[in-house]
């Protein structure tokens, strides 16, 4: 008995030991939960009691009052609570079976319904006569009120205060944990363990600004007193999220910009005259701008950071070109990184006759890439490393072992947001503080640029190059393709040229590139047999890759199919068609990036989207696109349908991603975030105010891995 006594008491301690006392102990302890639930909450990104605590509702639910059946309008998003009369599948001709759940909320019945799910039938003619809760768009049609693939789950009005008669939280799952069992175990340790939230936020900036205190606020974003404590709640925590990331991005700026940090260009002498005979153009007013801003950054004893925005043609090269002679005349060498082969082989083709304009300069350009052989490699790393390389342009291999540059002084970066910040960092490293310039030719919505990029100064080419006429963009229903090839052949008959850019399909680079290669012999034996039809893909060598473009660029390609690889770099000014099948699989931005492969001439040009169009998420995109070629407007509307996570992703930029923030939504606290975290770094850079213990230790914690913090 004593022994059975003993080892009760110490199950009863193991037990207390395994209670966490700690945000950080392994979510498998808190009640409710075990290794088990642990597994599966893991796929959720939860692992930890912070986590936990962490994992914010992603939307709420007044279930005081639900929508009625009989007044809902075909499009609008809803949540109905009703009783389960029947279910059934149905086969459609093309072979899907469709279950169909009928539920009656005493006003009218609507039709829950999923594609392929058999299982859903037995699941709900098991709860037939009890009552349910949908969440879901609308949709009316022949079976009448509709919602596809709702939210669902059952409602017991008695057994679960947290789903029912309030505002619920509705949370991210995963297969194996439902939603009240969630509320359940969020509301369990909440009650335990919110006392461990420490409070980061100095008590002077929370008085200034109104903020609730830490604790409070993620008690009510779980599950909020009233709608006002949920809009203080959010309000408080989108702030912290978002003055965490612009102190980082303030400290990374203060950092580069430490005097005597950087290099001090000098302005040549003759750098007009020497531009004016490398560029066989006049610069516009806008290129002007930005090359002083440029050259007044470089003249500075501090790190250039700097990002220069320009849609598609709007000659961003040439600026690059100005930069680069600066540092070349100051004895420094310039490298330029791209994403592509492609890119970086057009860069060092344009680039390298541009520098060859100039009379007894002797500037030596070098192109880097994998391909190379090692051989020519080796000998290419020999000139960079002894500085007989002033100029060199690549990709990636840029940054790898081996690469050593003799004084690099200037490091440009084309086309960002394919790059991470670790990858910018590395290049950064092959010299003693360069300066850095980053291009883009996607236009980035300004929220994105006060976070993603909010350690860049900012420039903007805004006005195209004269001559140039704006693209005339159409979109075509599949049925009237025949019609869109045959304009497209009274154009070539002119003289022009053609792209035509094959279906997105993202599973496989080999199933995009049979689709590229089908469509190619579609196109050159049913519909243009007398014509000369091109192909390129990502599967393609880098030869054939050089060979295919190289004859297009000479005229000896009359309609180039390809894949995606053209998105970017690609210049034909001859090319004036451009035509994309599928349309509707493709992004705004991308469809943009596309679109700017014509019009690179003075002659009128084409872009023709095929698609049926049947959502309005595809509709709203194909009329985006037919109404406006402003790349920025494209780009904000992008932001709205796709959502910053996908939009440019901010993963793969190198940034963490945003838990609560919507950098749409939240652009006043946003502001209001950066002017706090940009003046609190100008008084305190290393935040080494005691106030600031708690934050600095958060801010490394979140972000030192980003290379965005350093605190000395």
């Amino acid at each position: 008995m004593a022994e059975q006594a003993a080892a009760n008491v110490g199950r009863k301690m193991s037990a207390s030991v395994a209670v966490p006392r700690s945000l950080d102990s392994e979510v498998q302890y808190v009640k409710g939960v075990g290794p088990r639930l642990a597994g599966v909450l893991g796929k959720l990104g939860i692992f930890t009691v912070r986590d936990l605590l962490f994992h914010f509702p992603r939307r709420y639910e007044d279930r005081t009052r639900f929508a009625r059946v009989a007044s809902l309008e075909h499009g609008e998003t809803a949540t109905v609570r009703g009783t389960v009369i029947t279910a059934d599948n149905v086969q459609t001709r093309g072979r899907l079976v469709l279950t169909k759940v009928a539920v009656d909320d005493g006003s009218g019945v609507i039709v829950l319904t999923w594609f392929n799910q058999k299982f859903r039938k037995d699941q709900f003619l098991k709860l037939r006569g009890k009552e349910v809760i949908a969440y879901g768009a609308v949709q009316t049609g022949r079976w009448g009120v509709e919602m596809a693939s709702p939210e669902w789950e059952l409602y017991s009005e008695s057994a679960d205060p947290l789903s029912s008669g309030r505002v619920v939280p509705v949370y991210s799952l995963t297969e194996g944990v439902f939603q009240s069992n969630l509320r359940r175990i969020i509301s369990g340790a909440l009650d335990i363990f919110v006392s461990l939230v420490e409070e980061i936020l100095p008590e002077d900036l929370r008085n200034r600004l109104d903020l609730m205190d830490a604790r409070e606020a993620i008690r009510n974003i779980h599950f909020p007193e009233s709608d006002a404590a949920l809009e203080a709640a959010r309000k408080r925590l989108v702030f912290e999220e978002l003055f965490l990331l612009q102190l980082a991005l303030a400290m990374r700026k203060h950092g580069m910009e430490a005097p005597g940090c950087g290099i001090t260009f000098e302005m040549p002498s003759n750098f007009e005259e020497d531009l004016g005979q490398i560029l066989p153009f006049e610069l516009t007013g806008a290129q002007k701008r930005v090359v002083k801003e440029i050259a007044t950054d470089m003249t500075r004893p501090v790190c250039m950071n700097r990002l220069l925005q320009g849609d598609v043609g709007s000659g961003k090269t040439a600026v690059a070109v100005a930069a680069m002679l600066i540092a070349v005349r100051n004895g420094y060498q310039a490298a330029l990184m791209a994403p592509t082969e492609i890119l970086a082989e057009q860069h060092y083709l344009n680039i390298s006759r541009l520098f060859g304009n100039l009379d007894m300069m002797g500037i030596r350009v070098d192109l880097l890439t994998g391909s190379l052989r090692s051989k020519h490699r080796q000998e290419v790393n020999e000139r960079i490393a002894s500085g007989q390389t002033q100029v060199v342009i690549g990709t990636h291999a840029l940054i790898q072992e081996g690469v050593e540059f003799h004084r690099l002084g200037l490091v440009i970066v084309d086309e960002q947001h394919r790059f991470g910040v670790l990858q910018r960092a590395a290049l950064m490293e092959k010299g003693l503080s360069p300066d850095i310039l980053v291009m883009t030719a996607t236009p980035i919505p300004r929220t994105l640029t006060l976070t993603v990029y909010g350690d860049l100064d900012v420039s903007i080419i805004d006005e195209l190059p004269p001559g140039r006429k704006p693209i005339r963009t159409h979109w075509k229903q599949i049925g009237e393709r025949r019609k869109v090839y045959q304009a497209m052949r009274t154009l070539i008959d002119q003289g022009r040229q053609a792209y035509v850019v094959c279906p997105l399909i993202e599973e496989s680079e080999k199933l995009q590139a049979r689709a590229a290669t089908d469509l190619a012999e579609s196109l050159q034996h049913e519909v243009f047999p007398d014509l000369r039809v091109g192909l390129l893909h990502g599967q393609m060598k880098t030869e054939e890759k050089d060979d295919v473009m190289t004859a297009f660029r000479k005229g000896e390609i009359d309609i180039l199919v390809s894949t995606t690889v053209i998105e970017v770099g690609v210049d034909v000014p001859n090319a004036t068609v451009m035509v994309i099948e599928d349309a509707d699989r493709f992004g705004l931005a991308q469809l943009h990036q596309l679109r700017g492969r014509v019009g690179r001439g003075g002659e009128q040009s084409y872009c023709v989207m095929i698609c049926e169009g049947n959502s309005q998420d595809s509709i709203k995109r194909m009329t985006t696109m037919s109404s406006t070629n402003d790349g920025f407007v494209i780009a904000e509307e992008d932001l709205k349908l796709r959502g910053p996570g996908e939009f440019y992703g901010t993963r793969q930029s190198g940034m963490p991603g945003l838990t609560i923030a919507d950098i749409f939504r939240d652009i006043p606290i946003l502001e209001i975030a950066r002017k706090e975290a940009f003046e609190t770094i100008e008084k305190d850079p290393n935040l080494s105010n005691a106030a600031f213990a708690r934050l600095r230790r958060d801010l490394l914690k979140k972000y030192e891995a980003f290379e965005l913090v350093t605190v000395s």
